[in-house]
């Protein structure tokens, strides 16, 4: 009997404030869960604006504790109240000072299993994320779900490819790529990067971008969310460019070691001949 998981995603627009966000979030889990999905991830920050557009002080004002902000809070309840894995990307405050773009990662019985935070952090024109984060410190996580081992690799991260290395090392199944990126920056890299990193490291991930513009700049998030699977194949089709979406595929997990015996790079990696990628 083949391994297959329903797998979900949302790629929704700002509806201006947080209580709206998240329970716009919460109906599309529920919907999720009515059609059998088993896991579910959300775009980067999801209960606010992508206000890294700006540098503005107002704007730490998102921030919360994870986990014990409300957010998560209240998405451990959904996971409890809908079965399903839940992925939810949120600013975090560990303390004053001390800010994270983060994912918590929070199993299907509601449990709290634990957080990614974003390694690389850009500073560009339309992604100010400087002013507002820390790099991220707690390194890789691959988190023992009951949908699969999962991963998180955040928007920028997407880039670089240690990390995708890294969650394959663990044993990842799935990593979700919650991003916000606009038309005119990287669009033409948005079906080339996470296919080739599926590819390389032989799992599946969900790419997820928000879509619409926001009032805190002029970024026009496309959407275009996906999953591919590890030969880099999308698994249906792509979602709009233009328009708020559930998508839901179901991800056969056995596809994973074929491929791995197939292809066979994880065998023929060469650790031992590496040591100066990773010179200052």
């Amino acid at each position: 009997m083949a391994n297959v998981v329903r797998a979900a995603l949302v790629q929704a627009t700002w509806t201006g404030d947080t209580e709206s966000m998240v329970a716009k979030h919460e109906e599309h889990a529920r919907e999720a869960a009515r059609r059998g999905a088993k896991i579910i991830g959300f775009q980067e920050v999801f209960n606010s604006p992508y206000f890294c557009q700006v540098e503005e002080p107002e704007h730490y004002r998102w921030a919360e504790p994870v986990p014990d902000g409300p957010t998560v809070r209240r998405m451990r309840a959904l996971a409890r109240e809908t079965g399903m894995v839940i992925v939810a990307p949120v600013f975090e405050a560990e303390q004053p000072g001390f800010y994270y773009n983060t994912a918590a990662v929070i199993d299907a019985d509601g449990t709290y299993l634990g957080k990614y935070r974003k390694h690389h952090i850009p500073q560009l024109k339309g992604f100010r994320e400087k002013f507002y984060f820390k790099p991220g410190n707690l390194g890789w996580p691959v988190f023992d779900t009951a949908a699969g081992k999962v991963g998180v690799y955040i928007c920028y991260d997407r880039h670089f490819p240690e990390g995708w290395r890294q969650l394959g090392l663990a044993g990842a199944q799935l990593v979700y790529n919650p991003s916000a990126t606009h038309r005119s920056l990287s669009s033409h890299l948005w079906r080339l990067e996470q296919p080739a990193a599926a590819v390389a490291n032989a799992y599946y991930i969900a790419a997820i971008n928000r879509v619409g513009q926001e009032e805190y700049g002029d970024n026009d998030f496309y959407g275009t969310s996906y999953f591919v699977d590890p030969r880099g194949q999308f698994v249906g089709d792509v979602a709009s460019d233009s328009k708020e979406e559930l998508v839901i595929r179901d991800l056969d997990l056995d596809l994973i070691e074929e491929v791995r015996q197939q292809w066979a790079f994880y065998r023929d990696r060469r650790p031992d001949a590496y040591e100066g990628l990773v010179q200052p």
